[in-house]
């Protein structure tokens, strides 16, 4: 079952702990690290996990600090995306962190960023999605179809986020080699957020 929980004044320092903590394991590896998602949206309902993405000049770069990622958590995670890398934190056994890494090329127009600072820009629509994760979750959605119940809504906003830098809309799915929009069955894919 996903949970989602009030915003927690504590989710941008625990995003900057862990940025400083990767920085310092792997010096000069990250050209740009931020806090992306829900959790870097002051007010936002969300699922209490730090997504962070970082940009490098090749992704082929982060094989040779996986060790360093290793020694503070982050594990490799497979799940089908192609343009970037993924590593997953758990605490305890309940996953904390997410760490996107993309390349530098793409950094400016990704999705996660654009979409974060639309709904900082616009809090109203900020709250509309929060309405729609709270209905998802009191409506017993399955954690395997949360995401995909919210692409409407995050297609929508993402596209206005999109609109107001000039920039065309694109799915928020991310695909594989061989999908189509949305996830491929049996490959689950994240939105934007």
């Amino acid at each position: 079952m996903t949970r989602v929980v009030d915003y927690d004044p504590d989710w941008p320092r625990r995003a900057a702990t862990a940025t400083d903590a990767l920085r310092a394991a792997a010096p000069g590896l990250f050209v740009e690290l931020e806090h992306i998602g829900s959790t870097a949206v002051r007010g936002l309902a969300a699922k209490p996990v730090i997504d962070l993405m970082a940009a490098v000049p090749d992704l082929a770069d982060v094989g040779p600090h996986e060790p360093a990622l290793a020694a503070l958590g982050f594990r490799p995670h497979d799940n089908g995306m192609t343009d970037r890398l993924l590593y997953v934190r758990a605490d305890a056994g309940v996953r904390s962190h997410i760490l996107h890494v993309v390349t530098e090329d793409s950094w400016p127009t990704r999705n996660q960023r654009i979409l974060r600072d639309y709904l900082r820009a616009h809090p109203e629509e900020a709250a509309r999605y929060a309405a729609l994760k709270r209905a998802l979750v009191a409506a017993g959605t399955p954690a395997r179809d949360y995401s995909r119940a919210k692409t409407a809504l995050v297609q929508e906003l993402t596209d206005r986020a999109r609109a107001e830098r000039g920039l065309p809309s694109v799915s928020v799915w991310e695909k594989g080699p061989a999908a189509g929009p949305g996830p491929a069955p049996g490959q689950p894919k994240r939105p934007a957020t």
